[in-house]
């Protein structure tokens, strides 16, 4: 599957490049290309610049809202990044229709903090700009929810994730929700934890992607997930997951055949994987509400038995009864047992659901603390209205 990479605000350029990269390793490793294009949008100069791999030309970094902004972004107001986005809207699909091989993208992937404000405003307004452009192509969003800490000290945190989730949800074909406070190690700095932050939401995509571009015989499964299994999988709040084991299942030069206890392991391995892609799942969800799912083994050849995968089939089974499940093998990985897995169509994300009630209770405490203000400034205005003042009124700055 090839997509075009959108990165919108900072966390959502540094993510957009974090694709980049990845399309890198897939073509000097696997000789495919998995992103046509890559882009990183932002009202921020500096964010722009602090990218590593997208070209540095305008057409890739696109700077919108200068006149507005003068380069120094929205300041965490996202109605001012959507009026932004709606004014720069012609200016990101300039930049996409002279992508090589544009036509040959089969989705487009946005990227944005929930949380933020060039992101959060501008995604809604892109992602429903370019699914009326391109009617034929679905339009995918991976949201970035805020850390826990984010949520408690900033205001405008909780606004804009509620109104960033619903406007984005009513447009995207699909929505991937990736947690911030699942990947975060408390003991690592600042940047470091960040670079690994999105080198995990990204990492979970490259055997997927890759699985329906592989070109040589000996790579291509018995059961290939191609573009149309994803296409068809994806609908609504979506997770990914990816579950990985070093295999110790090496066969002696003299062995014919494998032994029960082998053969047990086997299946084991791949169990284990598909436990530790349940754990690693960019949101917390219960498999229960899934209504969709697709996954994607990959391992020597040697190594995936028809009675792994039914066990790892069943197994997913068992956990979402209510899911459609696709799959399939990519004879790839060396050394390892490794599974990426997309749960779709999840009816009920607490996580998600939770920012509502939040907003209302935020919004009766905001109308309560201006109210007092305002009194406040009332009867300090009253103290002093005797006392005489050197300018006029009229030339206050407000």
């Amino acid at each position: 599957m090839k997509l075009v990479v959108v990165g919108l605000g900072q966390c959502g350029g540094r993510i957009a490049d974090e694709f980049a990269r990845l399309n890198k390793r897939a073509e000097s490793r696997r000789g495919l290309q998995i992103v046509t294009g890559a882009y990183a949008v932002n009202s921020d100069e500096a964010d722009l610049t602090g990218l590593g791999t997208i070209p540095p030309d305008y057409q890739h970094r696109i700077l919108m809202g200068g006149r507005r902004t003068i380069g120094h972004g929205v300041g965490k107001v996202n109605k001012l990044a959507a009026e932004i986005a709606k004014e720069s809207a012609d200016k990101i699909i300039d930049a996409l229709r002279v992508t090589p091989r544009f036509y040959e993208t089969d989705a487009f992937l946005l990227v944005a903090s929930a949380a933020g404000g060039t992101g959060s405003g501008s995604l809604p307004v892109i992602t429903e700009i370019i699914k009326r452009r391109y009617t034929i192509k679905p339009v995918y969003a991976l949201l970035v929810l805020p850390f826990e800490h984010e949520e408690q000290a900033e205001s405008h945190c909780i606004t804009n994730t509620a109104t960033c989730l619903k406007s984005v949800h009513s447009v995207a074909d699909a929505v991937f929700l990736a947690d911030n406070q699942r990947y975060v190690r408390r003991d690592g700095t600042l940047i470091n934890n960040m670079n690994e932050i999105n080198r995990q939401i990204v990492a979970p995509f490259y055997n997927l992607l890759c699985a329906g571009e592989e070109t040589r015989r000996k790579y291509i499964g018995a059961r290939v997930v191609d573009a149309g299994d994803i296409i068809q999988t994806l609908g609504g709040w979506t997770t990914i997951g990816f579950g990985t084991l070093p295999l110790n299942l090496r066969r002696l030069p003299f062995e014919r055949k494998r032994s029960f206890r082998k053969k047990g392991a086997e299946t084991h391995v791949a169990l284990q994987a598909m436990d530790e892609a349940l754990c690693e799942l960019s949101v917390d969800i219960r498999p229960a509400d899934v209504g969709s799912a697709v996954y994607v083994l990959s391992a020597p050849a040697k190594e995936m038995s028809m009675d792994g995968i039914k066990e790892t089939g069943d197994y997913l089974k068992h956990l979402a009864p209510n899911a459609v499940i696709r799959g399939g093998d990519y004879p790839r990985e060396k050394g390892e047992f490794s599974i990426t897995m997309v749960l779709s169509q999840i009816c009920d994300v607490d996580r998600v659901k939770g920012y509502y009630p939040r907003l209302k209770e935020f919004n009766h405490v905001l109308e309560r603390t201006q109210k007092e203000t305002a009194a406040k400034i009332k009867v300090q205005e009253m103290a002093w209205a005797d006392v005489p003042v050197l300018v006029t009124k009229g030339n206050r700055r407000h």
